[in-house]
This record gives C-alpha cells, sequence and structure tokens, in this order.
C-alpha cells in the first residue's frame, strides 16, 4: 500500500510529464491540464491504496482512457451542435445552413498547407527515430520524450549512466545527420 507520501511524491514527479503527454495529444493547453488533473484526481481517489510500484502502470492507463474520453466526448459534442444547428429556422427553405455560420476569426489558426506541411516532417522524424538502433531509441525515448533524467533512463535501461549519455549523443547526432539529408532542420 502507497503511503499518502509516497502517492504525493509519484504525483509530484510524474505531473509535467502527463501534461506533456496530453499537451501533445489535444494539442490545446487548457484541455491538457484538465486531462492531467483529472487523471491525477482519479488515481488518488480510486487506486491511492495499491502498492507504490504499481502506481506507474495504473497511472498510465488512467491517462491515456481520460484522453480517448476527451475524444469521444468531442465528437459527441460536434455531432450535437450539427444537428441542432441543422434545426434553426431559415426564411428561405432553399438555404444551406452552412452558409449561416460565421467564419471563426482564429488568428492562431493554421493554414493547410502548414498543418499539411507539420505533419509531414513529424512523420519523417518518426521515421528516423524508428530507423535507430533499439538501445539508442530505447535511450532517446526515455530521455527526451518521456523526461527521464539520466540515472532514471540507466536505471529503466539496466545499464550505467555513462551508456545512457553515450546512447542518447549517438542518437541525436544519427537524427539530425538523417534530417539533414532529408533537408529538413529544426
Amino acid at each position: 500500500m502507497a503511503t499518502r507520501e509516497e502517492l504525493s511524491e509519484f504525483l509530484a514527479g510524474v505531473e509535467r510529464r502527463a501534461f506533456k503527454q496530453a499537451m501533445y495529444a489535444v494539442r490545446d493547453e487548457s484541455h491538457a491540464l484538465d486531462i492531467a488533473q483529472d487523471a491525477m484526481l482519479k488515481i488518488a481517489e480510486s487506486y491511492g491504496d495499491r502498492p507504490a510500484a504499481e502506481l506507474p502502470l495504473i497511472f498510465t492507463r488512467i491517462l491515456q482512457n481520460a484522453i480517448h474520453d476527451f475524444f469521444r466526448r468531442s465528437k459527441v459534442r460536434s455531432t450535437w451542435v450539427t444537428l441542432f444547428s441543422s434545426l434553426t429556422p431559415s426564411d428561405d427553405p432553399d438555404a444551406d445552413p452552412l452558409e449561416t455560420l460565421e467564419a471563426i476569426d482564429d488568428s492562431r489558426a493554421e493554414s493547410s498547407e502548414t498543418t499539411y506541411s507539420r505533419e509531414q516532417v513529424v512523420s519523417i522524424i518518426e521515421e528516423e527515430v524508428a530507423r535507430l538502433p533499439a538501445r539508442q531509441r530505447e535511450a532517446f525515448l526515455l530521455r527526451y520524450w518521456e523526461d527521464l533524467d539520466v540515472a532514471e533512463t540507466a536505471a529503466a535501461m539496466g545499464c550505467s549512466e555513462g551508456s545512457v549519455k553515450t546512447h542518447c549523443s549517438r542518437a541525436t547526432h544519427t537524427l539530425a545527420k538523417a534530417l539533414q539529408e532529408r533537408g529538413i532542420t529544426l
């Protein structure tokens, strides 16, 4: 059983990473913060009596489910909004309901070209990360995606801290070279 202190330490340690994962998934800061907080509340309320060693896996599943629930709710919400907007009365029976919708003036909105370009770059980066040798890829993802420090990465990989640094250095150099060859500069 996890004590209150262990649970508090776990939540404090996972808070930033959970927010980053949610932010990557939903791409909206306020929604990502809500998702991360909901997941933290749920683990504290429902799983606080579990052993401390089980908390990371349980929390990961709770966070993923919270992200999926967000997308489900968004889909349902947009369906209902669409259905209700089609019920708005119009003087002209031949009028297109879509013409009555006002365009959202959002200066932060990306053009479709920018979105497509970004998606292409992300796809290329994912391909290049997948081409890395297994240990380099593991060290790179743990350090830079999971945001673990060198000691935590070494413990997770079962190797020395020096090996983690070597694997990460080689991975970043290999990725930089591969991306540069493909015309991508970050």
